[in-house]
């Protein structure tokens, strides 16, 4: 990447999320002409949450591609366009649609290596926007990244901050095999300083966003700004929360998952999937079988309630997590 640092005593650039991806796709079209984008309203509609705005103009329809109502069809078009030596990025709507193209995904691009002996690889990037909080109703709302995560073959990415919007797209279209990104949809109006320095970002590595010695509170995509909440309100009360983001749920980071809660000794997750069959259930599990001796409680988990999110905005609210669930976790674990 070409970013540079700012001039001595120049005003740190902020941005939000929506428009960090923004710049991320155009620096990737901008770089590389095997790049472009397709998918259902990405064109002169500028995509359904505005992420691509503008890039229809800038790069032309052969770049900037709308596709039909079919995300089976042009999932496949993306996996096929990989394979002839393309770097496809595919954007998927919302999360609920992408069980279209599920097939597509796990039966395709996930085993195609595998399946040719190490001939075939799939450098395909999906995007798709998860999560709930936007009075969207139970079709529109869902937190899948999980289900995505159980499938080997492919990586899945959950950029949470404005830096990680902004670059974690390039750093996917290097990697010769899939990956899914998910883009948490109360993120995008999200604004933070954007960090032009960055000239690479790790796919496999969490990051710590917050430094503490009495719990680890773990999480990822659209609950890091929750979690964050919450611990800056238990600071209050002198609890001292370590705020640790997954980045990417496939692969796993247990190093930094293990080595923060080797720190606080106990352990909160927090993740808006439902909690049974959940990736909170698949961490949970790690750190009991790699920090058992490190704990002093409980793991705790603080999911999204086993139904269909509501539409209606309390009761949304009420059925996902919330820093006030995420503060009395914590209590719980270091009570």
């Amino acid at each position: 990447m070409n970013a540079r640092r700012p001039a001595e005593g120049a005003e740190t650039p902020r941005s939000t999320y929506r428009e960090a991806l923004r710049e991320g796709l155009r620096e990737a079209l901008r770089g590389d002409e095997r790049v472009f984008l397709m998918g259902e309203d990405v064109g002169r509609y500028g995509g359904c949450f505005g992420v691509s705005l503008g890039l229809l103009e800038e790069f032309g329809p052969d770049r900037i591609r709308d596709t039909p109502l079919s995300e089976s069809a042009f999932v496949g078009a993306g996996i096929g366009a990989a394979l002839g030596g393309l770097r496809p990025v595919v954007e998927i709507m919302t999360v609920n649609f992408s069980l279209l193209a599920l097939d597509q995904v796990l039966n395709n691009a996930a085993t195609l290596l595998h399946m040719s002996g190490g001939q075939l690889n799939v450098p395909v990037v999906i995007r798709m926007t998860t999560g709930a909080g936007r009075q969207l109703g139970a079709q529109h709302s869902h937190s899948l990244e999980g289900w995505y995560a159980h499938i080997p073959g492919i990586r899945v990415l959950t950029p949470a901050t404005v830096d990680d919007a902004r670059h974690m797209l390039a750093a996917a279209l290097d990697d010769p095999d899939p990956v899914v990104l998910f883009e948490h949809g109360s993120l995008y109006n999200e604004e933070g300083a954007l960090d032009t320095a960055i000239r690479s970002v790790s796919l496999d590595s969490a990051a710590v966003r917050r430094a503490g010695t009495d719990v680890s509170v773990i999480t990822y995509g659209g609950s890091l700004p929750k979690a964050l909440a919450a611990a800056e309100e238990l600071a209050g009360d002198g609890i001292d929360a370590e705020v640790v983001d997954l980045r990417s749920l496939r692969p796993l980071d247990d190093a930094t998952v293990t080595e923060s809660v080797a720190r606080t000794h106990r352990a909160v997750i927090v993740d808006e999937g439902w909690r049974s069959g959940s990736i909170s259930g698949e961490i949970s599990a790690r750190i009991t079988e790699q920090s058992f001796y490190d704990l002093d409680a409980p793991v705790q988990r603080v999911c999204s309630q086993e139904v269909p999110i509501p539409y209606a905005r309390q009761l949304e609210e009420a059925a996902l997590p919330q820093p006030a669930s995420i503060v009395a976790a914590v209590r719980q674990a270091v009570a």
